[in-house]
Parts: C-alpha cells; structure tokens; sequence
C-alpha cells in the first residue's frame, strides 16, 4: 500500500505541476524575428505503420526556405501544398530555425518540454497509481479469504 501512497503522491505533483507551467508556457515572451522567405523546395513523405492488424500513416513535410542567402528546414509546417516552390512566405527566425508559425517556436521552448514532461508523467503516473491500487486491493481481498 505504501507503493500506492507513493504513486499516487508523485501523480498529484505532476498535475500540479503541469497546471503551473501552463501558464509560464503560454504566456513566455518569445525572441523571433517575422521574415518573408522564398520556397526552395516543397513535399511531403508519408510513412505507414502496420501494427497487428491496425494500419496508421504518418505524414511529415520536408519545406526548405531561403532568407538572406542561407538555406533552412521549415519547422512546424501543418502541409505542403500551402508552400509552392518560388512563393514568398512570412516564416518565423528563432535561434537560427525557421518555423511556419509562432506555436511552433513557442512549444519549442524550455518551459514547453517541462511541461509536456509534466503532462505525459501525469497520465504514465496515474495509470501507475491505478494499476497499483487494483493490484493491492486484489491482495487485500486474497488475505481476507485466506484468514477466514
């Protein structure tokens, strides 16, 4: 049972801690600079995954712009046909990245990976704490038979 206290402590720091980081991440202020870039070259691979009997696709875009004589992977681009080649437009500079809008340079932030750390430990913890909780109560209720 202590395991259960202890899982089940660990999974309220995480919710807690990922309601507090919600938002320090939205609200963190971002250094980015709006530019207008040229399309180099656009497309879009799209990778099936078979598990068991489900199929599941995923698809992920290769965009390449040019701003300034330098040449950058577009980040965070939701598709490809918005990017024809030679078209002019308005992308995100951030440390050296270009990304397709501001959500995407604010996920990218340090508070944004602690709190998607803090979320995903909510769900893995809770899930834990349940499992945990079953398991006990099922001993709990083999000891009762046993005795009596």
């Amino acid at each position: 049972m202590k395991k259960v206290y202890a899982c089940g402590i660990i999974t309220i720091i995480c919710i807690v801690a990922t309601v507090l980081l919600r938002g320090p991440m939205v609200n963190a202020e971002l250094d980015y600079t709006e530019v207008s870039a040229r399309v180099l070259s656009s497309g879009s691979t799209t990778t099936t995954i078979k598990s068991g009997n489900t199929r599941s696709s995923m698809t992920t875009y290769d965009i390449y712009v040019s701003y300034l004589g330098e040449e950058y992977k577009l980040r965070n681009a939701h598709n490809s046909y918005s990017y024809r080649e030679g078209s002019t437009i308005t992308a995100y500079l951030s440390n050296g990245k270009m990304y397709a809008n501001i959500e995407g340079i604010r996920s990218s932030t340090p508070v944004a990976y602690a709190y998607f750390a803090a979320l995903i430990g909510s769900f893995v913890m809770f899930f834990v704490t349940i499992c945990l909780w079953a398991n006990a109560a099922q001993q709990k209720r083999n000891a009762k038979k046993q005795q009596t």
